[in-house]
């Protein structure tokens, strides 16, 4: 038994509160490709020593859950969470450049847009808000490849290069390579036509 050093943990899933099941259920069901696993209502005898009234467990993968919610009755969007200390955003990984366009359209037709797009360098992301107004980043990584990915974080100067993903989009299907479309980001040419205040995403 190893006692000493960190066994390096892998992310299994995360629980969030909400007063609203029906609707962050249908959003990660349609963001996403969530399934829900399990769900189920606490018996009335047991709602007034509970803290929450129904939980759900939804997936988009082999594993169990990746997400629980817990309905908690009366539970509000925290309207101020930009002054709280607070989980910033949570990622999920597109395969390729391609998926998270082809999300970024498929999406967008359902009326979701992001609230945020930038290219990373390393990574390109598109951020969305939940009903609960919870940031949800759907990205590739630009490298193809996890060890160039860390290489760059580790040796490359911070840099974030603001995306209008519909120009990104335009750019790949008129023959862009992925890489050309990056490299195309980060010179600024696919810049949001309205300027964006950065505090606005914390």
């Amino acid at each position: 038994m190893n006692t000493e050093i960190a066994v390096h943990p892998k992310l299994l899933h995360y629980g969030l509160t909400t007063g609203n099941l029906n609707a962050m259920l249908d959003w990660y069901r349609k963001v996403l490709g969530m399934t829900v696993n399990h769900r189920s209502a606490l018996p009335a005898e047991a709602l007034s020593r509970a803290p929450f009234s129904a939980m759900a467990f939804i997936s988009n993968d082999e594993t169990d859950h990746r997400i629980v919610l817990f309905e908690v009755p009366g539970v509000s969007v925290d309207r101020d969470k930009g002054r709280h200390a607070r989980m910033q955003h949570v990622a999920f990984a597109c395969r390729t450049l391609d998926d998270l366009l082809g999300t970024f359209v498929r999406l967008k037709r359902l009326g979701i847009l992001p609230v945020r797009a930038a290219d990373h360098g390393l990574g390109t992301a598109f951020y969305y808000a939940d009903p609960d107004e919870n940031i949800v980043e759907l990205s590739v990584n630009n490298y193809g490849d996890d060890w160039t990915a860390t290489e760059h974080l580790r040796t490359a100067p911070p840099a974030m290069a603001l995306v209008d993903p519909d120009k990104m989009h335009a750019a790949r299907k008129a023959g862009g390579s992925p890489w050309e479309v990056h490299e195309r980001a980060v010179a600024g040419e696919f810049a949001p036509d309205e300027p964006q205040d950065p505090r606005a995403f914390f």
